[in-house]
């Protein structure tokens, strides 16, 4: 070989490793020096450029781009109306990205499905190759010429694989639709249980109000006495604590009140920055206990669970794999046609292509040519490729076996706990509500004997502790009912629409 023809082939391996390291220079050039990246007009970093030289003093914030710098949009509220469950959930479901990536999954699914479909059917192919060839050997030969061909190629009958391929993608459509409705009934879930906390946490800024409109009463009632010469410096010192720190708790209530509902708009899924008026759940009917034993709301839901009806496509689509893989020990028949026509001085036996394998046409000069086989193929040795396919598809299919008992497993002890959370619950409720009556009961009688001189201001300040903390437990009972009966529902499969 020539001696530049050899060096040539030594250099360019050279040149290439080279090219590929310098991509390093796109790189932070030291590990305790500041990133600093090329940018555009708009802030937006340039891809692929040098990094710009680090400054003396430079800190590790990120260019601003401008293109990114806005606030997302918040969706159209009504603000002279107090937003229900059944208007929040209604437009958490049209605004939040989780429900919107579980239809795009869905369609995304039933597509492939549809890909899979197309196996059935011909593959066609057009090709038209314009060609010159010159040859030099005892005679020079030179030709042109152009060749149009139509192929086709048919798998009519594999013993089933397509079918089973099929079936697979099938199943996996509704695998995605399930997680579509599981998204959907989710966001219906959190948004329940997020409005219903925000409801209690409002409801704990009326008790801290009511409880420091309570002080103030037994403020000024040891303000009076100490006028008249009855009460003490101490009482009234007290009965003034007692005030700062009902308000206190007031403010701390209405901190607790904001942060609810930063969570219920994020469980909607739409800008923080969002304000809308939310309606109370005061005169909202608690749910009853389930009238059915706890087997049978377990049999029901076993059959309508989104995990448990997945779980279950996932092990026939496990099924299909395992009957596709032992379809490619069988042989498959085919039919293939070719027509084709040299307009010109070519001769050819096949013709090239990029990306898809075109015909042999066997043409020379001016020719029209047409071919069909008709034919069979039969696997005969690939070095144990097809049957640890087979064993890895079994394997497969006996961990989706395996995954859905867990998952039925898993969905009784949701079950069970859920509804024994309901249970609670509930009895919580009642027992909250009478602890409540009784402790305003309380604390009146001993407000009115601190006014009138009997009762001592202690007294007076542990019943307004006492009737604080029993209104914030029922408040927190119903919450809490509401939103173990929504989670009842999920786990029961059956929160399909706004919890009643």
């Amino acid at each position: 070989m020539r001696p530049d023809r050899l060096l040539a082939r030594c250099a360019l391996p050279l040149m290439l490793a080279g090219c590929a390291t310098s991509a390093l220079d796109m790189a932070p050039s030291q590990p305790d020096r500041p990133w600093t990246p090329p940018i555009n007009a708009s802030g937006e970093i340039i891809p692929g450029a040098k990094p710009l030289p680090s400054a003396d003093g430079a800190s590790y914030e990120l260019p601003t781009n401008s293109k990114l710098a806005s606030v997302p949009t918040p969706p159209a509220i009504d603000q002279d109306q107090p937003y229900t469950l059944a208007g929040l959930i209604d437009i958490a479901q049209s605004s939040n990205p989780l429900t919107r990536t579980a239809w795009n999954n869905a369609r995304e699914a039933a597509l492939a499905a549809g890909i899979v479909r197309s196996a059935y059917l011909p593959k066609l192919t057009a090709s038209v190759v314009r060609g010159h060839v010159n040859t030099h050997d005892d005679i020079d030969t030179t030709g042109n010429g152009t060749i149009s061909a139509l192929s086709l190629q048919w798998l009519l009958f594999d013993f089933g694989q397509r079918e089973a391929l099929n079936n697979v993608a099938q199943q996996g459509s509704v695998i995605a639709n399930i997680a579509f409705t599981a998204a959907h009934q989710q966001v219906i879930h959190d948004v329940s249980l997020a409005f219903y906390a925000h409801a209690a946490a409002r409801a704990r800024v009326e008790t801290a109000l009511r409880s420091l409109q309570n002080a103030g009463a037994v403020q000024a009632a040891a303000e009076e006495r100490f006028a008249h010469d009855i009460g003490t410096v101490i009482e009234v010192a007290q009965a003034r604590q007692g005030t700062a720190q009902a308000k206190l708790l007031e403010v701390q209530a209405e901190g607790a009140a904001q942060d609810t509902y930063l969570a219920l708009i994020s469980a909607m899924g739409i800008s923080p920055l969002t304000q809308m008026r939310i309606a109370g759940i005061a005169d909202r009917k608690l749910p009853v206990a389930a009238s059915d034993s706890i087997e049978s709301i377990v049999a029901e839901a076993l059959g309508r669970r989104p995990d448990v009806l997945a779980a279950y496509a996932a092990q026939a689509a496990s099924l299909e794999n395992v009957r596709a893989a032992k379809a490619e020990f069988l042989p498959k028949f085919f039919v293939s046609a070719t027509g084709a026509y040299n307009d010109g001085r070519l001769d050819v036996t096949a013709l090239p292509s990029i990306g898809q394998q075109l015909p042999t046409v066997n043409l020379s000069e001016n020719r029209h040519g047409v071919t069909i086989f008709a034919g069979v193929t039969v696997p005969i040795y690939d070095g144990g490729t097809r049957a640890a396919t087979l064993r890895q598809a079994q394997a497969k299919a006996d961990n989706a076996a395996l995954a859905l008992t867990r998952t039925q497993e898993e969905a009784v002890r949701q079950i069970v706990v859920a509804e024994n959370g309901l249970r609670t619950s509930l009895a919580a409720h009642d027992a909250a509500s009478s602890l409540a009556s009784a402790a305003q009961t309380t604390f009146d009688a001993a407000l009115e004997a601190y006014r009138n001189g009997v009762g001592s201001i202690t007294d007076v300040t542990v019943a307004e502790t006492q009737v604080l903390q029993a209104r914030n437990a029922f408040t927190d009972a119903h919450s809490t009912a509401l939103s173990a009966a929504a989670t009842l529902a999920l786990a029961a499969g059956a929160l399909g629409s706004v919890p009643r």
